[in-house]
Protein backbone atom coordinates (compact mmCIF):
# COMPACT_ATOMS: atom_id res chain seq x y z
CA UNK A 1 0.00 0.00 0.00
CA UNK A 2 1.90 3.48 -1.49
CA UNK A 3 1.03 5.69 1.09
CA UNK A 4 1.25 9.93 0.33
CA UNK A 5 1.27 12.60 3.08
CA UNK A 6 -0.19 15.72 2.35
CA UNK A 7 0.88 19.10 0.98
CA UNK A 8 2.26 21.55 3.28
CA UNK A 9 0.07 24.80 3.12
CA UNK A 10 0.25 28.25 4.47
CA UNK A 11 -2.08 29.01 7.65
CA UNK A 12 -4.48 31.54 7.39
CA UNK A 13 -5.07 30.75 3.86
CA UNK A 14 -9.05 31.68 2.79
CA UNK A 15 -10.88 28.33 2.34
CA UNK A 16 -11.81 27.87 -1.35
CA UNK A 17 -15.25 28.36 -2.41
CA UNK A 18 -17.41 25.42 -3.52
CA UNK A 19 -20.82 24.12 -4.39
CA UNK A 20 -21.36 19.99 -4.44
CA UNK A 21 -23.87 17.63 -4.73
CA UNK A 22 -24.29 15.50 -1.19
CA UNK A 23 -24.77 11.84 -2.01
CA UNK A 24 -26.67 11.27 0.51
CA UNK A 25 -29.46 13.99 0.78
CA UNK A 26 -29.20 14.65 -2.81
CA UNK A 27 -28.91 18.64 -2.33
CA UNK A 28 -26.03 20.68 -3.36
CA UNK A 29 -24.20 22.68 -0.76
CA UNK A 30 -21.78 25.31 -0.91
CA UNK A 31 -18.89 26.27 1.87
CA UNK A 32 -21.05 29.19 2.61
CA UNK A 33 -24.11 26.90 3.29
CA UNK A 34 -22.22 24.48 5.82
CA UNK A 35 -19.68 26.51 7.21
CA UNK A 36 -19.32 26.32 11.29
CA UNK A 37 -20.52 28.99 13.77
CA UNK A 38 -17.08 28.12 15.84
CA UNK A 39 -15.42 26.36 13.08
CA UNK A 40 -15.40 23.95 9.95
CA UNK A 41 -13.56 20.45 9.23
CA UNK A 42 -13.43 20.10 5.50
CA UNK A 43 -12.10 16.00 4.82
CA UNK A 44 -11.28 14.52 1.82
CA UNK A 45 -11.81 11.11 1.88
CA UNK A 46 -13.45 8.23 0.20
CA UNK A 47 -14.66 4.63 0.09
CA UNK A 48 -12.22 2.15 -1.22
CA UNK A 49 -8.70 3.94 1.58
CA UNK A 50 -7.38 1.68 3.90
CA UNK A 51 -6.36 4.47 5.70
CA UNK A 52 -9.95 6.21 5.38
CA UNK A 53 -11.44 2.75 6.98
CA UNK A 54 -9.07 2.62 9.79
CA UNK A 55 -10.18 6.22 11.34
CA UNK A 56 -14.49 5.76 10.09
CA UNK A 57 -15.22 5.08 13.33
CA UNK A 58 -13.28 8.09 14.89
CA UNK A 59 -14.66 10.64 12.21
CA UNK A 60 -18.23 9.92 13.05
CA UNK A 61 -17.39 10.49 17.10
CA UNK A 62 -15.09 13.57 16.36
CA UNK A 63 -17.81 15.16 13.98
CA UNK A 64 -21.15 13.99 16.83
CA UNK A 65 -18.59 15.14 19.97
CA UNK A 66 -17.47 18.77 18.35
CA UNK A 67 -20.64 19.72 15.82
CA UNK A 68 -22.91 20.11 19.21
CA UNK A 69 -20.12 22.99 19.79
CA UNK A 70 -20.25 24.44 16.67
CA UNK A 71 -18.14 23.26 14.01
CA UNK A 72 -19.17 21.93 10.84
CA UNK A 73 -17.86 18.75 9.61
CA UNK A 74 -17.89 18.38 5.76
CA UNK A 75 -16.45 15.13 3.51
CA UNK A 76 -15.68 15.63 0.00
CA UNK A 77 -14.79 12.66 -2.00
CA UNK A 78 -12.76 13.82 -5.62
CA UNK A 79 -11.38 10.14 -6.68
CA UNK A 80 -11.80 9.35 -10.42
CA UNK A 81 -14.83 6.57 -10.23
CA UNK A 82 -14.24 5.58 -13.65
CA UNK A 83 -10.69 3.97 -12.86
CA UNK A 84 -12.12 3.43 -8.74
CA UNK A 85 -15.59 2.59 -9.42
CA UNK A 86 -15.61 1.77 -5.47
CA UNK A 87 -15.50 5.30 -5.07
CA UNK A 88 -18.45 5.95 -7.41
CA UNK A 89 -21.59 7.98 -5.86
CA UNK A 90 -23.90 5.29 -5.16
CA UNK A 91 -21.01 3.55 -2.90
CA UNK A 92 -20.53 7.06 -1.21
CA UNK A 93 -24.19 6.64 -0.21
CA UNK A 94 -23.95 3.34 1.14
CA UNK A 95 -21.00 4.20 3.28
CA UNK A 96 -22.57 7.25 4.86
CA UNK A 97 -25.19 4.93 5.40
CA UNK A 98 -23.06 2.15 6.68
CA UNK A 99 -20.92 4.31 8.79
CA UNK A 100 -23.82 6.83 9.68
CA UNK A 101 -21.94 9.64 8.86
CA UNK A 102 -23.69 12.81 10.62
CA UNK A 103 -21.84 15.19 8.03
CA UNK A 104 -22.99 15.43 4.07
CA UNK A 105 -20.49 13.65 2.01
CA UNK A 106 -20.24 15.45 -1.67
CA UNK A 107 -18.68 14.36 -4.71
CA UNK A 108 -16.16 16.37 -6.38
CA UNK A 109 -16.26 15.12 -9.71
CA UNK A 110 -14.41 17.52 -11.77
CA UNK A 111 -12.11 17.60 -8.71
CA UNK A 112 -11.36 20.62 -9.15
CA UNK A 113 -12.46 21.53 -5.33
CA UNK A 114 -9.38 18.81 -4.48
CA UNK A 115 -7.04 21.20 -7.14
CA UNK A 116 -8.12 24.23 -4.95
CA UNK A 117 -7.43 22.90 -1.52
CA UNK A 118 -4.20 20.86 -2.98
CA UNK A 119 -5.71 17.83 -1.51
CA UNK A 120 -2.93 14.76 -1.64
CA UNK A 121 -4.44 12.04 0.24
CA UNK A 122 -7.21 10.33 1.97
CA UNK A 123 -7.94 11.02 4.21
CA UNK A 124 -6.42 14.79 4.00
CA UNK A 125 -7.91 17.63 7.08
CA UNK A 126 -8.06 20.81 7.01
CA UNK A 127 -9.61 23.18 10.07
CA UNK A 128 -10.86 26.82 9.34
CA UNK A 129 -11.82 28.94 12.34
CA UNK A 130 -15.11 30.68 12.21
CA UNK A 131 -13.18 33.14 9.48
CA UNK A 132 -12.64 30.13 7.19
CA UNK A 133 -8.99 30.43 7.84
CA UNK A 134 -6.93 27.69 7.87
CA UNK A 135 -5.89 27.23 11.46
CA UNK A 136 -4.93 23.34 10.82
CA UNK A 137 -3.81 20.79 8.31
CA UNK A 138 -2.73 17.92 9.40
CA UNK A 139 -3.04 14.17 10.23
CA UNK A 140 -5.80 12.53 12.71
CA UNK A 141 -3.70 11.48 15.17
CA UNK A 142 -1.02 8.54 14.65
CA UNK A 143 -2.65 6.05 14.08
CA UNK A 144 -2.09 3.75 10.58
CA UNK A 145 -3.18 0.42 9.39
CA UNK A 146 -0.57 -2.09 10.89
CA UNK A 147 0.46 -0.02 13.70
CA UNK A 148 -0.59 -0.96 17.18
CA UNK A 149 -1.85 2.69 18.18
CA UNK A 150 -5.03 3.50 18.79
CA UNK A 151 -6.92 5.93 16.72
CA UNK A 152 -8.50 8.58 19.14
CA UNK A 153 -8.61 11.83 17.13
CA UNK A 154 -5.68 14.00 19.16
CA UNK A 155 -4.43 15.83 16.53
CA UNK A 156 -7.50 16.89 15.10
CA UNK A 157 -8.98 17.03 18.41
CA UNK A 158 -6.66 19.15 19.72
CA UNK A 159 -6.60 21.48 16.83
CA UNK A 160 -10.91 22.09 17.36
CA UNK A 161 -10.35 22.40 21.33
CA UNK A 162 -7.70 25.08 20.35
CA UNK A 163 -10.07 27.09 18.51
CA UNK A 164 -12.67 26.90 21.52
CA UNK A 165 -10.19 27.64 24.19
CA UNK A 166 -8.28 30.90 22.01
CA UNK A 167 -5.19 28.57 22.33
CA UNK A 168 -2.61 29.66 19.40
CA UNK A 169 -2.35 26.45 17.40
CA UNK A 170 0.51 23.93 17.08
CA UNK A 171 3.37 25.52 14.76
CA UNK A 172 4.46 22.40 14.21
CA UNK A 173 1.46 20.08 12.35
CA UNK A 174 2.04 16.64 11.00
CA UNK A 175 1.16 15.92 7.65
CA UNK A 176 -2.02 13.74 7.36
CA UNK A 177 -0.84 10.23 5.22
CA UNK A 178 -3.23 8.31 3.00
CA UNK A 179 -3.63 6.96 -0.33
CA UNK A 180 -3.29 9.17 -2.64
CA UNK A 181 -6.09 11.19 -4.99
CA UNK A 182 -7.02 9.07 -7.72
CA UNK A 183 -6.48 11.76 -10.49
CA UNK A 184 -8.24 11.76 -13.78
Amino acid sequence: MAVTPSNNLPMGIKAPNFSLPDVVSGNTYSLQDLKGEKGTVIMFICNHCPFVKHVNDELVRTANDYSVQGFSFIAINSNDVDKYPEDSPENMYETAFKNKYPFPYLFDETQEVAKAYEAACTPDFYVFDSDLKLVYHGQLDESRPGNTIPVNGRDLREALDYILSNHPQRKIQKPSVGCSIKWK
